[in-house]
């Protein structure tokens, strides 16, 4: 395990940014098991592509778990190792694409990241930073995703931001 005493930890940044690399450095300098919590789904061809390649990138050591909507109950079953996360913006979405109650799933989520005793790490997009979206469905995603970013920062021990590819500690 590393010498740095985090136990959750959220990497932020945009797209491309390396949030995911950095995250999963972050994750094996830290004592296996090692975890990874899927929250995309292929909805089409492209973001099929896109799950691969980030599959591929990881070893035979890595266990995979897909939770695309279940990510506090996930959470909640494990107790060792490190889990990755990635991502709470894809999570989000879906969230807000199945009509749940985007509060009270947070709120889940805070409860199960306090009572594990893993190393978390969770990744996010900072979705904040670009033009004002054309539509309302993009604005409500937008401003739903910065409230959970902030959420989660709260309770994190600690809080990177990645701009190309070169880590920043927020927290």
């Amino acid at each position: 395990m590393t010498d740095d005493p985090w136990r959750i930890r959220l990497v932020l940044g945009g797209a491309r940014s390396g949030k995911s690399r950095h995250a999963q450095a972050l994750a094996e300098a830290c004592a296996a098991p090692w975890r990874f919590v899927a929250t995309a789904q292929a909805f089409d061809a492209e973001m099929a592509e896109r799950i691969a390649r980030h599959r591929a990138d990881r070893s035979a050591a890595w266990a995979t778990i897909e939770a695309p909507l279940a990510l506090a109950e996930t959470i909640a079953t494990i107790d060792d190792g490190v889990l990755l996360v990635d991502c709470l913006t894809l999570w989000t979405s879906n969230l807000l694409l199945a009509d749940a109650d985007i509060d009270v799933a947070t709120d889940a989520l805070l409860a199960a990241l306090t009572r594990s005793s893993a190393r978390i790490v969770l990744v996010s997009n900072e979705v904040g930073w670009g033009i004002v979206p054309d539509n309302a469905l993009a604005r409500r995603f937008r401003d739903v995703a910065g409230r959970v970013n902030q959420r989660v920062a709260a309770a994190a021990d600690r809080v990177d931001l990645l701009v190309a590819g070169l880590p920043m500690s927020l927290k």
